[in-house]
């Protein structure tokens, strides 16, 4: 379906299918709601998943001379939340977000209190105001996004390129096909990116430049902050905070993860999903 959200975009917004509570899935910067299907299969039981794909990703288009602004995608998040709670009642629904997708989970549960009943958020983007981790041009992941590479001559040439090198190759298998398989579109060249490089670099770029740090004591909905190993840098170095300043925060580490460990290992995501589902459901 699409979901009308500000400046006129239409977000691009699946049901992977399921029975059960619904199941918002919210994904990372650069990638798509596709790739988070595994995960879906594995919560079938127990939930209805839905996953959008933000503006200027997936099927989902940005405004021609849009900057990026993170706000725009909380305004995605919302909108799809709100059609997903509506279109099943009086459920309250439960939040998977990863990376960028989980910080827009926490903008639309600040902006709308009771649309969920728990959240569990991978690694969110919230910096507390007065630090910049990353100035402007400086992260690695800016200057990788910058350069990546637009084009292929096939589908499969894509899906081979990405299996033969970091950090792709470590996904699970069923990740990186639907990454390719959704996130290109056929083109003059062979294939195309539906995220344009420099559309990427640039949401990284203002990764740090939003707000919702200041707003996290007025976020009363149940959050698991779940982070990798905290190597002094990036998300991970402050997802134990995010979870002490939200006053229904609880933090989960992860040693032997890293950022992307949704992809990497969906299982353990879907075991996370489902405790804080099953916790959310039994505490008053």
């Amino acid at each position: 379906m699409r979901v009308a959200s500000s400046d006129q975009i239409n977000v691009a917004v699946r049901e992977l299918g399921g029975v059960g509570r619904p199941l918002l899935l919210s994904h990372a910067t650069g990638f798509h709601g596709h790739c988070y299907l595994p995960l879906a299969d594995r919560l079938s039981d127990e939930f209805t998943s839905y996953a959008l794909d933000f503006r200027g990703h997936g099927s989902t288009p940005r405004p021609d001379d849009w900057r990026v602004d993170w706000e725009r995608y909380g305004d995605d998040a919302l909108a799809t939340a709100e059609a997903i709670a509506a279109r099943h009642g009086a459920d309250r629904l439960v939040g998977f977000g990863h990376s960028m997708g989980a910080t827009a989970l926490l903008m639309a549960a600040h902006r709308n209190p009771a649309l969920f009943d728990v959240i569990v958020a991978f690694e969110p983007i919230v910096f507390p105001t007065d630090r910049d981790p990353a100035p402007r041009g400086a992260s690695p992941m800016i200057d990788a996004a910058r350069n990546r590479r637009p084009t292929f001559l096939s589908f499969a040439s894509a899906l081979e390129n990405f299996a033969s090198k970091a950090p792709m190759q470590s996904f699970d298998a069923d990740v990186r096909r639907l990454y390719v398989g959704h996130g290109f579109r056929p083109s003059p060249e062979g294939v195309r990116l539906t995220c344009d490089p420099e559309h990427e670099a640039r949401t990284f770029e203002q990764g740090a430049q939003h707000r919702t740090w200041d707003l996290l004591a007025d976020i009363r909905t149940r959050t698991v902050i779940v982070a990798g190993a905290n190597d002094g840098s990036g998300p991970a170095m402050v997802a134990e905070a995010i979870a002490a300043e939200l006053p229904n925060g609880t933090f989960v580490e992860l040693p032997d993860a890293n950022h992307l460990d949704p992809f990497v290992d969906p299982d353990r995501s879907a075991e996370l999903i489902r405790a804080a589902a099953r916790s959310a459901a039994t505490t008053p």
